[in-house]
This record gives structure tokens, C-alpha cells and sequence, in this order.
């Protein structure tokens, strides 16, 4: 990825889902803020509760290659945490993208 690193943080992700915006779709939930810096941080959460580990890791695969397909889209300086919901472990591919793509519009976090 160009431009980003990922968030590992505890505290970084909770404090993503405190003081930042967010936009709920059937498969996914986003949750962005906008900072100063250059460099976008991404996030991606899988509850165990929905999969067994295999599903897991590959829906956070699947969006994480969506959000590098997608990096040039996106405005400079977010953080952004992916959570997906039960419907997004089955979900295909063009759908993750579309609704990945919808939410950050609405966010205003794309260019």
C-alpha cells in the first residue's frame, strides 16, 4: 500500500469508535476520522463469533485488497476501522467493494 499502515492499537481502534463518524451498510460498518498527516491507518475487525478462523482471514483479505485497488480513491490523512457483520463473511467480492466504496462516500472520506 502506497500510503497506509495498518492500526494494531487497542486503544487506537477505540478511540476510532468513540470520536469518529460512522456508516453502517448490511455487510459492513465504517468507522473513519480525519486527521493531519499524510498517511491513512486501516483496521479491519472480524468477530469470532460469526466464522471459524478461515472465513475470518478471508474476508479481511478480500477487503484489505479492496482498500489497495482502491487506495488512489481515498482522501489523504483517515483512519478508518472495517468491522464486518455476519451477512460479510459470505459476501462476494464486487459486493464488499461496492458497499465499502458507498459507506467511505458517505463518510466523506474518498476524494
Amino acid at each position: 500500500m502506497e500510503f497506509s499502515t495498518s492500526l494494531k492499537e487497542n486503544f487506537e481502534f477505540r478511540r476510532l469508535y468513540a470520536k469518529g463518524k460512522s456508516a453502517a451498510g448490511r455487510h459492513l460498518v465504517l468507522y473513519v476520522r480525519l486527521r493531519r498527516r499524510e498517511e491513512n491507518r486501516v483496521g479491519i475487525t472480524v468477530s469470532a463469533k460469526l466464522a471459524h478462523a478461515v472465513k475470518r482471514n478471508r474476508v479481511r483479505r478480500r477487503l484489505r485488497e479492496i482498500y489497495r485497488l482502491n487506495e488512489g480513491k481515498f482522501r489523504r490523512g483517515v483512519d478508518m476501522v472495517i468491522v464486518v457483520r455476519g451477512r460479510g463473511v459470505e459476501a462476494p467480492y464486487r459486493v464488499l467493494e461496492e458497499e465499502l466504496l458507498a459507506l467511505a462516500g458517505k463518510l466523506e472520506a474518498l476524494l
